[in-house]
């Protein structure tokens, strides 16, 4: 039998999103069908919802029950839609359809950027060195000596490194000591060690919809259940409700800073009613920070106050927040790190796995000497990226003017709305052109998001001109509308 389904949705909010949805020609059951069929394909509608019941949503779109009982028949045919008797219908995705081609989850990663004509992994988010890594390896080195008499195992990370990262948080607007800053093997190991302690195999867990993938296989390997509420629009607090009051949700996973895919920055009001609604229910907040430093509202639109981070909202409860060097410095210093309370803290270096005693000395020493030229390289990282998204959209607006390429608030990627549903499409006919993409669905909780692409603007302005030749190809491939013809397009 299937899973029970993840929550209920009401016939007023599905009428809402089906908008006018009849078609001249075309009957209306069909035509409602192909229409909730989009809203399931581009996530709009979670997958593993209940559907309203056939005789409220007939009354609500004014139509008749003979009609939304045949487009409920329709969609469970095409594998959009499974039912059980008494449970009702609910959302799903075909999972051996022809036209929904499955692609591997990520690709192995080989530490290039690609070539200038824009072939190669377009799914890292990951920028190069900035030209500060060597020196402050060179200054490292120069350390070095002073550990070398000792054993050169630092539980909670090299104080020096421990310190400056407690007054990063404190600058930010959340008072840090050294003694609630644990250093990591990266913020996916900090996640691990953290989801070790924080939860329980079987439970809950509020997840933004789409988010991470690869937190959401962390945390299924976990044996934790994901349960998405919508990010599309901005942070849905109703549907994060309803989902913290299901029995057996005791975790959120949240990145409230620059939101990976969409960029979205979460605002002070909507950190603190969130921060409420966990607290009422006793549900624990890990805070994805990994992006945070990567503000770039003051070079692709206005720019604002950052609210404080989301802790500071929280008062007493348990919250979480995971760190890391390799966005903001270079993805080869694998180090990041935890900043919670103090006892929290303790008992995570006690339980520490002893696959990770500690973490490299020397990229340690690196580190601790980039967070004294923050305010400099960060300037200049933000510049850069704001640089290449501007490339990346002004060539995707020639060969692709269909597209909705939306400015992120922050981060490295844009979150890319496509004209039809058919991300998975594309990034098979991409692959082909030797382009590597994470299509939409990959960042769905339960899939989805067909008509959405996450394009990271990482890579150089003519590596990202190029990439966007390759995409205008692929998507003339899979039977996209016309674009313009790459071989005489002007970027």
């Amino acid at each position: 039998m299937s899973k029970r389904p993840s929550r209920q949705l009401g016939s007023r909010e599905v009428t809402a999103l089906l908008g006018n949805w009849s078609r001249p020609g075309t009957p209306a059951y069909r035509a409602l069908a192909e229409r909730l069929r989009l809203l399931v394909l581009d996530g709009r509608l979670p997958v593993h919802a209940v559907l309203p019941s056939e005789r409220s949503l007939a009354l609500d779109t004014g139509t008749s029950r003979t009609t939304t009982t045949a487009a409920y028949r329709l969609l469970r045919e095409q594998g959009f839609a499974r039912a059980v008797h008494g449970a009702g219908t609910w959302t799903a995705i075909p999972r051996d359809r022809g036209d929904l081609p499955s692609t591997d989850p990520w690709p192995v990663l080989h530490g290039s950027l690609g070539p200038a004509d824009g072939r190669g992994d377009l799914t890292c988010a990951a920028l190069e060195a900035p030209c500060e890594i060597h020196a402050a390896y060179v200054a490292a080195l120069d350390d070095l000596p002073r550990y070398l008499p000792g054993h050169g195992y630092y539980s909670g990370g090299l104080p020096e490194l421990r310190e400056r990262i407690a007054a990063r948080y404190t600058a930010r607007g959340l008072p840090t000591s050294a003694d609630e800053v644990m250093v990591t093997s990266g913020a996916m190991s900090a996640l691990r060690t953290a989801l070790s302690l924080l939860a329980r195999p079987g439970a809950r867990v509020l997840v933004e919809d789409p988010t991470y993938p690869m937190a959401l296989d962390l945390l299924r390997e976990k044996g934790l259940r994901p349960i998405g509420f919508a990010v599309e629009e901005g942070w849905d607090l109703d549907q994060a409700r309803q989902v913290l009051r299901r029995p057996g949700c005791e975790l959120a996973f949240l990145m409230p800073d620059f939101h990976n895919p969409t960029g979205l920055l979460m605002d002070a009001p909507t950190r603190q009613a969130l921060a409420g609604c966990c607290a009422a229910t006793g549900c624990t907040v890990v805070v994805d920070e990994t992006i945070c430093e990567m503000d770039l509202r003051g070079f692709l639109g206005d720019g604002g106050r950052t609210p404080p981070p989301f802790p500071a909202f929280c008062g007493s409860r348990t919250t979480v927040c995971l760190g890391s060097a390799s966005k903001t410095f270079w993805g080869g210093l694998r180090l990041g790190w935890i900043r919670a309370p103090r006892p929290i803290v303790r008992t995570l270096l006690v339980s520490r796995s002893t696959d990770e005693l500690t973490c490299p000395l020397l990229e340690q020493l690196a580190v601790t000497h980039l967070m004294d030229d923050l305010p400099r390289l960060l300037l200049r990282r933000r510049e850069l990226l704001a640089a290449r998204f501007t490339a990346l959209r002004g060539a995707l607006g020639t060969l692709l003017p269909g597209w909705q390429v939306p400015a992120p608030q922050g981060g490295i990627v844009c979150w890319v709305r496509l004209p039809e549903p058919r991300s998975s499409r594309l990034a098979v006919s991409a692959r082909e052109l030797g382009l590597v993409l994470a299509p939409g669905p990959r960042f769905g909780v339960r899939g989805g998001f067909e008509g959405r692409l996450r394009l990271p603007f990482a890579r150089s302005e003519e590596q990202l001109r190029g990439a966007a030749s390759l995409l205008a190809g692929a998507w003339r491939s899979t039977g996209g509308p016309a674009v313009m013809d790459t071989a005489v397009a002007v970027l």
